[in-house]
């Protein structure tokens, strides 16, 4: 199998298991039974130690997942709008790419439509179905 297949895949599983109401309640009992050790023994840096590089590796863990979940999740809605650009006839299809252009350029396609939208709220130029 792919490394990128595998990967994937365990990302998806991870992320939907991490989700769940159960994996937030085997959270809370690991931090509740880490808490209640506390007193035997003596709250010491060792005790102490183990729930910080506890936490901290799984943090540095999740955020690869958490990030390749929301790289997938925002491809797969580009496509899918890139797709409803493409198929609606009065739609503008240079906004196809719009995720790649510079940001300034970005910010000047909204200022358009942001007044293109007023415009059309109060019954002035253009609708929005006439956009550049």
């Amino acid at each position: 199998m792919q490394l990128g297949r595998w990967f994937t895949q365990l990302a998806n599983r991870t992320s939907c298991a991490m989700g769940t109401p159960w994996a937030f309640l085997g959270a809370m009992l690991i931090v509740l039974a880490w808490a209640a050790t506390g007193p035997l023994f003596r709250y010491s840096d060792t005790w102490q130690l183990v729930i910080n590089t506890g936490t901290t590796v799984v943090t540095f863990l999740m955020v690869f997942l958490i990030q390749n979940a929301q790289n997938r999740d925002a491809k797969a809605i580009h496509i899918k709008l890139d797709e409803l650009i493409r198929v609606l006839e009065e739609a503008d299809s240079k906004l196809l790419d719009v995720e790649e252009r510079a940001a300034e350029e970005q910010e000047a396609i909204r200022t358009t439509y942001v007044e293109l939208k007023e415009q059309a709220s109060t019954g002035e130029g253009p609708q929005p179905s006439q956009a550049p």
